[in-house]
């Protein structure tokens, strides 16, 4: 029996394409609104990854003191900003008023402009200034409640304005954490089904799938043809641990997507699958032809010239 462990990285390189085979091009979905680009979860990051072509922006949600869904990413406020302690000990209001461009300007040897403001923006305003914008929302609230995030956070998507298109249909939410998932859970069975959050399934679940596969060669996934999204690295170190009678042996590996996994959750014809980490032309090339429906990107304006350089590839 062996059992996987998680390991603190991933495999950054995919082998390149075999055939010239064409393959439908993938979502691209900036990463944390592109994190490489411009101050993370903030309004300009999201501006400039959709003035790069960026398809849907990935972002990242906590729980502010007052329960209002804010877009910030670390357990602490000192990691990124000029503030520090948790989300959870500030206000919306407070929070507005942070620099969350002092770790970005600082590491790129920005010098700010002194008119301008970077605070931390609440998920409503996200969604009022880009109203037809797809949106990933990413949970990451350690001190929250579940099931006051998830009532807060059916509420605020459900706030669609007369400007917008609908909050609920251009969202979608994914959390590493089950308790989240298991929240929005129950507040959807009380809700019919236009007025429902939609999420990703779990990451556990994911995980344990792919492993099935990599190293059994065995499917178990639904083929109840349900509108089912997955998210996981294209590559993750693991730990694998191999049990027996007498002990136990540990070995690395490499969890890795290829045709046999992406075939296996494709059984279900409403399978979705969302690729982490492609940050490199070599990894686009390969979840490009393993027909990958998106892929997580830290720099859209680097994959805009990607896309744009190897669109037949």
């Amino acid at each position: 029996m062996a059992t996987l462990l998680l390991s603190s990285g991933f495999s950054a390189n995919a082998q390149s394409v075999a055939s010239p085979v064409l393959h439908p091009t993938p979502q691209i979905i900036a990463h944390r609104g592109g994190t490489a680009d411009a101050p993370e979860n903030t309004l300009p990051a999201i501006k400039k990854a959709l003035d790069n072509d960026a398809n849907a922006i990935w972002i990242t949600l906590q729980l502010s003191k007052d329960n209002i869904p804010v877009l910030y990413r670390p357990s602490d406020l000192k990691e990124l900003t000029n503030e520090s302690g948790k989300i959870s000990d500030y206000t919306a209001q407070q929070l507005a008023k942070v620099g969350a461009n002092v770790a970005y300007d600082k590491k790129n040897n920005i010098t700010p402009k002194t008119d301008a403001h970077i605070g931390i923006p609440t998920l409503d305003e996200v969604l009022k200034q880009f109203p037809t914008t797809t949106f990933y929302l990413d949970i990451k609230s350690p001190d929250a409640n579940p099931a006051t995030f998830a009532k807060v956070l059916q509420k605020v998507l459900e706030a669609t304005t007369k400007n917008e298109e609908n909050r609920l249909s251009r969202t979608r939410v994914y959390s590493t954490d089950d308790t989240y998932l298991t929240a929005l859970d129950a507040v959807n069975k009380t809700n019919d089904p236009s007025h429902q959050v939609k999420r990703f399934e779990s990451r556990d679940l994911t995980r344990t799938q792919l492993a099935n596969i990599t190293m059994d060669h065995k499917c178990d996934l639904p083929t109840d043809n349900k509108d089912r999204w997955y998210g996981l690295e294209l590559h993750r170190n693991v730990e694998v641990v191999e049990k027996y009678t007498l002990g136990e042996g540990r070995s690395n590996a490499v969890l890795s997507w290829d045709k046999e996994a992406v075939d296996c959750f494709r059984k279900n014809t409403n399978a979705h699958i969302i690729f982490f980490g492609i940050n490199t032309l070599e990894d686009y090339k390969k979840a490009k032809e393993l027909g990958a429906d998106g892929i997580l990107v830290d720099s859209p304006a680097m994959f805009k010239k990607i896309v744009n350089d190897n669109r037949y590839l």
